[in-house]
């Protein structure tokens, strides 16, 4: 695995994170409910309905990440020629965010939630774009270190691609278990009832790893990391990369 497809493996991992948080998981039904305007009973009755109106939520989000990656991208071309030190000053930022995550740190104005509430649902599918765009652009301490994680990360990328592939698979991690709870909400509200008493340490695990990811961008240890994947990768998978 190289440099490139651990940046990615990572940002997927924070995408699943963000959606195990504790300030989102207990609202995916909300979510859902919102977003359907149906009950769990209607919802487990009209599956592809509900699958609908997720897609174009989770279509929603994707736009407003993948155009943040893009600024972030940007920003670290402009930047190009200070390639070295706005990867350690990005690793900085992602301890100082891992950090806040495992509580060590609790500045205010991080403390105070930025939501845009939506009274009403728009009409229709697009409507739950709408909701999903607004979802996007919305800031809450839940998600905001974990996002504010990878587009650091994407700022350090080289190349405006690389970075919103980086966000397009954040996206990616935080929309797969919103589809598969938008299929299955009856056996997601099981699920959750059983994985409530470890929700807390999905801050926790975040934490520590945008540390781990700060701390080898500081000492520009990123590659080793990715070098020593790749040393475990089996020789077949390997040649089929």
């Amino acid at each position: 695995m190289n440099e490139q497809g651990v940046s990615l493996a990572v940002a997927f991992a924070a995408g699943l994170l963000s959606f195990l948080s504790p300030c989102v998981l207990p609202l995916i039904p909300s979510y859902v409910g919102f977003l359907t305007g149906m009950s769990v009973e209607e919802v487990e009755r009209r599956r592809g309905t509900a699958v609908l109106h997720g897609l174009w939520f989770v279509a929603g989000f994707t736009l407003v990440f993948i155009i943040l990656g893009a600024a972030a991208s940007a920003l670290g071309a402009l930047l190009r020629d200070y390639q070295q030190w706005l990867g350690r000053a990005g690793g900085v930022l992602l301890i100082l965010f891992g950090l806040y995550l495992l509580g060590v740190l609790r500045p205010a104005f991080l403390m105070r939630e930025r939501r845009i509430e939506l009274a009403r649902k728009p009409i229709g599918y697009v409507g739950s774009g709408v909701v999903g765009f607004t979802f996007g652009a919305a800031w809450t301490p839940c998600i905001g270190p974990i996002l504010g994680g990878i587009l650091t990360l994407a700022a350090t990328q080289t190349g405006l691609a690389r970075g919103v592939m980086l966000l397009a698979v954040y996206a990616a991690g935080l929309a797969v278990p919103f589809l598969l709870t938008a299929l299955a909400l009856d056996r997601f509200l099981i699920w959750f009832q059983r994985f409530r008493p470890y929700i807390m340490w999905v801050d926790r695990i975040a934490g520590a790893l945008l540390v781990v990811l700060g701390i080898l961008l500081v000492t520009d240890n990123f590659t080793v990391l990715a070098g020593y994947l790749q040393g475990l990768t089996p020789d077949s998978l390997r040649r089929r990369l």
